[in-house]
C-alpha cells in the first residue's frame, strides 16, 4: 500500500502475550531463540521497556532463559510519569539538539504552592497550600501528558455551561495559575519533567524515522497512551527490525468487535474500568487495528493453558456484554487452578498467604508470590514469615514516613509543635533511635522513669513545665529519680522547643531537623536506606530553591512533613529469599510465579477508590479527553487479569477490615458469576484458623491466692479496708503485691484528681486561713485558674465547684454558730485495732460543743450508701473514730462524738450542690461498735486467718476495675 510520500507502507508489527503467559519469561525467550545463534546479535539489539523496574524484570528473566553467559540488548527506560521515573539517558544523545533540564520535583511542588497560596483572595495554611499543590502538579502533568493546550480549558468550560459554582470557580483559579506557570518556568530555567519527556519522545521518534537505529528494537510491555509514547511506538512498530509487544491483549475469539468498539464509542461514553480500555486507545493512536496484532511466538516458564486466557477475557467482559457468558462452552469459563479463601479478617488473611506461600517452598525449583495492593497486608505476611526464617521484604516498598528515620522526623515535629506534651515527648524519647548508641541503656532507664512521671493530666507547655513537673514529683515521692531521668534527656530536646516558637521557613525547620535528629539519634539517624533517604529529603529542603520563603506555623509542621515523607518510599535492598516474592501491583506488572497469591480483593482496596481531582470537574476532564478519575480502576482490573494467568493462582479477602465489614472487589465477584463459584481453599481456611489455636481452651478459673500467714499484711491504711471485704483479690494484689494502675498519659483530669485538689483547697483553708468562710471562694477561684485544667473542663466545673464552696462557707458559719470549731485538716493517725495497726488520714477533724469531736470525709461524689456502711463496706469514717478515740491522731484528744460525709454534689431529690449526711445516725458509739466489729470479723479471716483473697467476693461494693484484667475476669465471672 503507497503511503502518502509515494512509497510503499510497511505493515507494522505488533505483537501481545497473553494473560496466560509470564510476559517477561516469553519475551526473554522468543528473543534468544530469534538472535541467540549470534553471540552479538542480542547485544546490538534495544528494549524499549516502561520504567527501571520493568528493566530488573526483564534483566531477571533473560537471566533465567539463557542458562549460562549472555550479552544481554540495551534495555531503556522510557520513563513512567506516574512513577517520576527519569528518562533513561539512551534518549538524550549528546548530538541530539539540547533541552532544557527539568525542574527538580521538589523545587516545583514548592514553587506551585506558593503560587497556591498567593492566589489572590486566599487564606491557608502552609500545609493545606502543598497539598494543593501536589493535586496541582498531578493536573499539569495529566494535561502535559495528554498534550492539551491551556487555551483548551475555556473551550471546555464553554461545552459545560451547567458547572456548579464551586467547579467553576476551581476552573477559573486554575486557568490564572496555568497562566503564570510559563514565566516561574522560565524563571528557574527549567520545563516539566512530562514537557521534557514529551520533546524527547518526539524527538526520538522523528530521528528513528529519518535513520533507523541498527540492530533490532523492540518496544515491550508499554501500555501508556500517551500521544507522544504512542508516537515512539507507532515508528518502532513500522521500522525494518522494529516491534511492539503489548501485554494481555484481549484476542477476537475471546471479545467480540462490538465489544471492543464499545470501550471507546465516538460519543465519548468511555468504559474507563475495563481492562482493555488503555490498549486500544494506544492502539488506535498507532493506527493498528487489533486483528494485526499477532501472538507471540515463544511462552517461557511459568506459563498456563491457552483457554485460561481466554477465560480470564470473557470474565472481565464489560457488564452490558455479560450475557455471552450463558452460551459459553464449559472450558471457556472454567478457571481450572484457581482457587479461593475467604478469612475472617486481615490478620487472618496474612496467616493463610504465609502458610500457602510457605508451604510452595516444599516443592523443589516452585516459585511464588504475594501481589497486593495492600501494604499492611503484604508487611504482615513478610512479618509472619519469619517465624519459619524466610525473608522476604515488600518490594514495593514503604513510604519514608513509615520508616525509622522518617518517624523520627515525625516525631520531633510533633514535640516541637505541640511544646513537648507529654505523648509528643514520650514517644520521641521511646524512639527506637533515639539516644546514643552508646548509652543506649541509661537512656531507655530514664525514658521509663520519665513515662511514669508524665502520666496523668499534662503539666505546663515547655521545658520549664517538665521542670518544674518532675521537681514536684521527686518532693512527693521523696526521691530523685524523676528529675535524674529528665536532666539525661533535657540537652537533647532543648532545641525541640525553640524550633517552632515563632514563624519558621521551611529551609530553617529542615535544618534544625537535621540538628535535632543528630542530638538525638546520632548518627544512627542518616544510616540504612531510610535514614540516606530522609538525609538527602532534608538536603533538598535547605538549598531547594524557594525553601527559604515558605513560612511555617507549628500547626503546619507535622501534616506538611508527613506529605513530603509521604512521596517517597524505601524499597529494600536485594537478598530476600530466591523463590518468594511479595509485589505491589507496579512490580508485579510483566511477571509471573508458579503460584500467584492475590490478596486483599474487596472494594476500595482491589480496585482503590478514585483519587478526587479538586481542580478539574470530570466534566472538563471528559471534554478535554483526559483520563477520568476511574482510568485506574482499568489499570487494576489489567493487573488482576495479567495476574490470574499463572498455573496456579489463589485470591484472598477479608470479611471485615479493623472498621467494619467489606465488600468483595467487584473483579472477584465477576469470577464468582461467570464460573458459578470458585474452588473454594477451605483447608487454607482451616490451617490459618489452628495454626495458633490451643489444642484445648481452658479458662482461667476465679483466683483465691492464699498466702501464709506470716506474709500477711498487720499494718495497713483505712482505705484499703473497703477493698478488702469486697474484693480480697484486689486487696491482695494493691496491699501484697504492691501493683498499682497508672494513669494515661496526658490523661484528662479524672474524678479522683478533682476530689484530690479540692482536698488541697480545704486543707489549706484551714491550716492558713482557720476555715474562714470568706477566704474560700477566692481559694477555689485561685484553684479554677491553674494552666494544667483543660478549658473546656474549667468551663462545666466552675458553676458546680463554685455553688458547692458556697454551700460549704455557709455550712462553716452555721457551725460557728453551733459553737463548733475547726481542729485539723489532713490529720494523720493510727492505731491497733482486732490486733492490726490501722492508720489513716482524716480530711478533717471538728471540736463539738460538747467537747468530742466529729470526724469528717470530704466527696466530691456520693457517698458510701447507708447499707454499705451497716454491711461493713465502708469502714474508713468508722475506723478512723475509732483511731480518733484511741488517741491515734496527734494533737486532737477527745471522744469521736459525730462522724460525717460532707459531699459537693447534689443530694438525690435536690437542685442545689452540696448536703451532709451522717451515717451513725446520732449513735456514735453504736456507729463505733459496729466498724470495731465488721473490721475485727475481716481481719481475723483474712489477716490474722487463712482464708484465701477470692476475687471479686462481693461485686455490687466492688466497683473499681484495676485489677480486672490481672484477675481474668472476663474468663470466668458468671461461669461458677
Amino acid at each position: 500500500m503507497p503511503d502518502e510520500a509515494g512509497g510503499t507502507a510497511v505493515r507494522p508489527r505488533v505483537f501481545t502475550i497473553g494473560a496466560h503467559r509470564s510476559f517477561a519469561d516469553a519475551l526473554a525467550a522468543g528473543l534468544i531463540a530469534q538472535h541467540g545463534a549470534d553471540p552479538l546479535a542480542l547485544a546490538r539489539g534495544r528494549i524499549l521497556l516502561p520504567n527501571n523496574r520493568a528493566v530488573r524484570t526483564v534483566t531477571e528473566a533473560f537471566v533465567r532463559a539463557s542458562g549460562g553467559g549472555l550479552l544481554l540488548p540495551r534495555l531503556i527506560a522510557i520513563g513512567d510519569p506516574e512513577l517520576d521515573d527519569r528518562i533513561g539517558g539512551a534518549l538524550d544523545p549528546a548530538d541530539a539538539e539540547p533541552l532544557p533540564a527539568s525542574v527538580d520535583p521538589l523545587v516545583r511542588l514548592v514553587t506551585l504552592a506558593r503560587l497556591v497560596r498567593g492566589q489572590p483572595g486566599e487564606s491557608m495554611s502552609a500545609a493545606e497550600s502543598f497539598r494543593l499543590a501536589a493535586d496541582l502538579a498531578r493536573t499539569l502533568d495529566a494535561l502535559l501528558i495528554e498534550e492539551v493546550p491551556p487555551a483548551k480549558l475555556a473551550e471546555a468550560a464553554l461545552d459545560a455551561p451547567e458547572l456548579a459554582g464551586h467547579w467553576q470557580l476551581s476552573l477559573a483559579r486554575l486557568q490564572a495559575l496555568l497562566k503564570a506557570w510559563p514565566e516561574q518556568l522560565a524563571a528557574m530555567g527549567g520545563i516539566d519533567l512530562a514537557e521534557r519527556r514529551n520533546r524527547l519522545l518526539r524527538g526520538l521518534a522523528k530521528r528513528w524515522g529519518d535513520a533507523p537505529p541498527d540492530g533490532f528494537t523492540i518496544a515491550a510491555g508499554i501500555t501508556t497512551s500517551a500521544p507522544a509514547v504512542a508516537a515512539l511506538l507507532a515508528q518502532v512498530a513500522r521500522m525494518p527490525d522494529g516491534a511492539v509487544v503489548l501485554p494481555a491483549l484481549s484476542p477476537v475469539a475471546a471479545m467480540s468487535e462490538e465489544e471492543w468498539d464499545a470501550l471507546d464509542p465516538d460519543d465519548g461514553h468511555a468504559d474507563e474500568t475495563h481492562p482493555q480500555f488503555h490498549l486500544k486507545r494506544l492502539l488506535d493512536r498507532i493506527g493498528v487495528g487489533r486483528e494485526e496484532a499477532d501472538v507471540w511466538p515463544r511462552a517461557g516458564r511459568a506459563s498456563a493453558p491457552a483457554v485460561r486466557g481466554r477465560a480470564i477475557a470473557h470474565a472481565m467482559t464489560a457488564a452490558r456484554f455479560t450475557d455471552k457468558w450463558n452460551g459459553l462452552a464449559p472450558p471457556e469459563r472454567r478457571l481450572t487452578g484457581v482457587r479461593y479463601a475467604e478469612l475472617p479478617d486481615p490478620a487472618s488473611e496474612a496467616q493463610a498467604i504465609a502458610i500457602g506461600l510457605r508451604e510452595a517452598l516444599e516443592t523443589p525449583g516452585q516459585t511464588a508470590a504475594l501481589v497486593t495492593p495492600d501494604r499492611l497486608l503484604a508487611a504482615r505476611v513478610s512479618a509472619l514469615l519469619q517465624r519459619w526464617g524466610v525473608q522476604a521484604d515488600d518490594s514495593a516498598g514503604k513510604p519514608l514516613s513509615q520508616t525509622p528515620a522518617g518517624t523520627l522526623l515525625l516525631g520531633i515535629a510533633a514535640a516541637a509543635a505541640e511544646r513537648l506534651a507529654p505523648v509528643a515527648t514520650l514517644a520521641l524519647i521511646k524512639h527506637p533511635l533515639a539516644g546514643q548508641a552508646d548509652d543506649r541503656q541509661a537512656w531507655l532507664d530514664a525514658a521509663r522513669l520519665l513515662d511514669l512521671a508524665l502520666r496523668g493530666p499534662r503539666p505546663p507547655e515547655g521545658l520549664a513545665g517538665i521542670d518544674a513537673h518532675c521537681a514536684e514529683k521527686d518532693k512527693e515521692r521523696q526521691s530523685r529519680g524523676c528529675g535524674k531521668a529528665w536532666r539525661n534527656v533535657r540537652p537533647c530536646l532543648e532545641q525541640v522547643e525553640a524550633a517552632l516558637a515563632g514563624p519558621t521557613s521551611l529551609a530553617a525547620f529542615a535544618a534544625r531537623l537535621r540538628e535535632m535528629a543528630h542530638a538525638i539519634a546520632g548518627d544512627r539517624a542518616w544510616s540504612g536506606p531510610d535514614g540516606r533517604a530522609a538525609a538527602e529529603l532534608l538536603s533538598d529542603l535547605e538549598a531547594g530553591e524557594g525553601t527559604d520563603s515558605v513560612l511555617l506555623a507549628a500547626e503546619d509542621a507535622v501534616p506538611l512533613l508527613r506529605q513530603l515523607l509521604d512521596e517517597r518510599a524505601v524499597r529494600p535492598p536485594f537478598g530476600g529469599h530466591p523463590r518468594i516474592a511479595i509485589l505491589g501491583l507496579l512490580e508485579a506488572r510483566l511477571q509471573q510465579a508458579d503460584l500467584m497469591i492475590l490478596g486483599g480483593l474487596n472494594e476500595g482496596t482491589w480496585p482503590a477508590l478514585p483519587q478526587p481531582d479538586p481542580w478539574l470537574a470530570p466534566k472538563i476532564r471528559a471534554n478535554l479527553r483526559l483520563p477520568g478519575l476511574e482510568y485506574r480502576i482499568g489499570l487494576s482490573a489489567h493487573d488482576f487479569a495479567s495476574a490470574l494467568g499463572a498455573p496456579r493462582v489463589l485470591i484472598t479477602r477479608a470479611r471485615r477490615d479493623s472498621r467494619s465489614p467489606t465488600v468483595a472487589s467487584r473483579f472477584l465477584l465477576r469470577l464468582m458469576a461467570m464460573t458459578g463459584g470458585l474452588a473454594r481453599d477451605v483447608r487454607l481456611e482451616r490451617l490459618a484458623a489452628a495454626i495458633d489455636a490451643p489444642a484445648e481452651y481452658r479458662p482461667g478459673s476465679r483466683p483465691a491466692p492464699c498466702p501464709p500467714v506470716a506474709d500477711r499484711p498487720t499494718r495497713l491504711a483505712v482505705t484499703a479496708v473497703d477493698r478488702l471485704q469486697a474484693d480480697p483479690f484486689a486487696f491482695y494484689a494493691q496491699a501484697m503485691l504492691k501493683l498499682r494502675s497508672l494513669d494515661p498519659v496526658d490523661a484528662d483530669h479524672t474524678a479522683a484528681w478533682k476530689g484530690s485538689a479540692v482536698h488541697k483547697v480545704l486543707e489549706l483553708w484551714l491550716a492558713e486561713d482557720q476555715c474562714d468562710p470568706e477566704a474560700l471562694l477566692p481559694r477555689a477561684r485561685d484553684l479554677l485558674l491553674d494552666e494544667a485544667i483543660h478549658p473546656l473542663l474549667r468551663a462545666l466545673w466552675q458553676p458546680r465547684l463554685l455553688e458547692a464552696i458556697d454551700w460549704l462557707a455557709a455550712q462553716e458559719r452555721s457551725n460557728r454558730e453551733a459553737g463548733r470549731r475547726p481542729l485539723a485538716a489532713e490529720a494523720k493517725g493510727e492505731a491497733e485495732i482486732a490486733g492490726v495497726t490501722v492508720h489513716g488520714k482524716a480530711d478533717r477533724i471538728d471540736r463539738l460543743a460538747n467537747g468530742r469531736v466529729a470526724i469528717l470525709d470530704y466527696k466530691t461524689g456520693k457517698p458510701p450508701s447507708k447499707t454499705a456502711v451497716q454491711e461493713g463496706f465502708a469502714l474508713q469514717l468508722g475506723l478512723l473514730g475509732l483511731i480518733a478515740s484511741r488517741g491515734g491522731f496527734e494533737a486532737v484528744a477527745g471522744e469521736s462524738g459525730a462522724h460525717e460525709y460532707w459531699s459537693l454534689a447534689k443530694k438525690p431529690g435536690r437542685q442545689a450542690f452540696g448536703y451532709v449526711e451522717s451515717p451513725d445516725d446520732g449513735d456514735a458509739v453504736a456507729f463505733l461498735e459496729q466498724a470495731e466489729r465488721h473490721f475485727a470479723a475481716a481481719a481475723a479471716k483474712w489477716l490474722r486467718g487463712e482464708e484465701p483473697f477470692t476475687a471479686k467476693l462481693h461485686p455490687a461494693y466492688a466497683p473499681y476495675g484495676d485489677y480486672d484484667q490481672l484477675m481474668r475476669l472476663e474468663e470466668w465471672y458468671g461461669r461458677d
